[in-house]
């Protein structure tokens, strides 16, 4: 069964998401938007989050590690044991993220692989206590696996939190049900990673309607708006 998905995330008023780049406000600063917008993801109550190898490299820098522990690795899933909700997921087509341990802050780790995986790599995984699971083709079917994360680890409400690629390809997949936006007083001026897709509009078009269900003003300028995704 598919979770329910809200997309969640924060965008200067030009659209980036990266708050590095971001200008200053009299409203607050970058530490008062990132603390504010963990404490509406604790909100929304996940079982389980989302993102992109970008991302998850930035939460797990670790390297290659070879394992000789699973000479034959499982596919074309793996759960480690004794491991429980919260899970911390994430999107690795080519297999290119490591890890030196099986969670982040203490949400299991739980890696969407695609099909041409080696069986180094899974071993690697399996060893540092981190679950996997590989699609049987090439690219991620991702209706597929959410249906895989419901079914086989009672994933019931998932935060999604990608960049631009992951988000725009579950909305295309028509996977969302649910938009929360924090939009920050702040512009980026500059070229950058966007928050809900970088799809151009075709990409979306016949794909994706949404509806506003509330608009509230937060502390330090903060507007968290949120939508329903309804198919068109």
């Amino acid at each position: 069964m598919k979770p329910y998905v809200v997309c969640h995330m924060m965008t200067s008023l030009d659209g980036r998401i990266l708050p590095d780049r971001w200008t200053q406000s009299s409203d607050g600063g970058r530490k008062d938007w990132t603390a504010t917008y963990a404490a509406v993801h604790e909100k929304l109550a996940g079982d389980a989050w989302l993102v992109g190898r970008v991302t998850m490299a930035e939460l797990s820098p670790a390297v290659a590690h070879p394992s000789s522990i699973f000479a034959t690795p499982p596919r074309p899933s793996h759960f480690a044991a004794g491991r429980a909700k919260p899970y911390a997921i994430a999107v690795d087509r080519s297999g290119k993220l490591h890890f030196d341990q099986p969670d982040i802050e203490g949400d299991a780790i739980v890696v969407l692989l695609g099909g041409d995986i080696s069986d180094a790599h899974l071993a690697e995984l399996a060893a540092d206590g981190v679950s996997y699971v590989v699609s049987p083709t090439f690219d991620i079917d991702l209706a597929a696996r959410l249906d895989d994360l419901g079914r086989e680890l009672g994933i019931r409400r998932l935060i999604l939190e990608g960049g631009g690629a992951v988000n725009g390809g579950f909305f295309a997949a028509r996977l969302v049900d649910e938009v929360s936006l924090l939009i920050a007083p702040t512009l980026a001026g500059s070229k950058g990673s966007r928050a809900l897709t970088e799809f151009g509009v075709a990409g979306l078009k016949g794909k994706a309607q949404l509806s506003l269900m509330s608009c509230e003003r937060l502390d330090h300028g903060l507007v968290h708006l949120t939508y329903a995704v309804r198919p068109e």
